[in-house]
């Protein structure tokens, strides 16, 4: 049985203060637990289920019953096995070898999740999140990576700041206005895609700091593209050049 402490502390992972503060974080299901064991992140403790533990014999873990990880889950229908994780510090791979993504206040976890996913499917190795967007720890994010987190280097920081320090890159602002994505001249190596917020775009202070004003092509009537969308269109578009 789980005490009530543990309990407690594996609840308290919800909120990002609790996160912060333990240094921990929450990760569940099957498929994102499959994906932690082949990672380098430190694994605290893991809670599972007889059937996960029956398949999964080598695994050092805590049988725990149906109802009881229902009540330490943030999942609707919780799965067989959630893990409690160490939080370590990405460092960014060199900028200079392939496409950085940069995300300015995105404040969605579904939108954040799936960016993160996207990354992973192009070979995007860095994202770079300014200090306001949603935390990467949040469980809708995790869930919405589909594992992709733990191949992905993402950095919070003052994006102003990242930008200043690294002119000698290409910056490529996704705006209204921008060029057509698909007959600009586009490189990857040295380059960073910057993406903005959900409902306001890129924040005013970031905008000098585009070199390349890029746009998808409007055909219909649509206002906008989410986030999510055009960030998945763009890095395709930089893929395949």
């Amino acid at each position: 049985m789980i005490s009530a402490n543990k309990k407690k502390y594996v609840n308290s992972l919800k909120q990002k203060k609790f996160r912060t503060q333990y240094n921990s974080f929450v990760v569940e299901g099957v498929k994102m637990v499959e994906e932690l064991l082949l990672s380098d992140y430190e694994i605290d403790s893991i809670y599972a289920t007889s059937n996960w533990i029956l398949d999964n014999s080598s695994v050092v873990c805590e049988e725990v019953s149906e109802k009881e990880l229902s009540q330490i889950s943030s999942l609707t229908a919780p799965n067989e096995v959630l893990a409690i994780v160490k939080q370590k510090d990405h460092q960014l791979i060199d900028l200079n070898s392939n496409l950085t993504i940069a995300l300015d206040i995105i404040q969605d976890p579904g939108n954040l999740g799936t960016i993160i996913r996207t990354a992973d499917w192009f070979g995007v190795r860095n994202i770079v999140c300014n200090e306001d967007s949603v935390d990467v720890y949040n469980s809708k994010v995790m869930q919405s990576t589909m594992g992709s987190f733990f191949r992905i280097n993402i950095v919070y920081t003052n994006l102003h700041q990242f930008l200043i320090k690294n002119d000698d890159l290409t910056v490529y602002g996704a705006l209204l206005e921008g060029d057509d994505i698909y007959s600009k001249e586009l490189k990857s190596k040295g380059s960073v895609l910057l993406m903005g917020n959900e409902s306001k775009g890129i924040s005013t202070e970031l905008i000098p700091f585009i070199t390349d004003r890029i746009s998808i092509p409007k055909q219909g009537g649509a206002e906008s593209l989410n986030v999510a969308t055009a960030t998945a269109i763009l890095c395709s578009e930089f893929a395949r050049r």
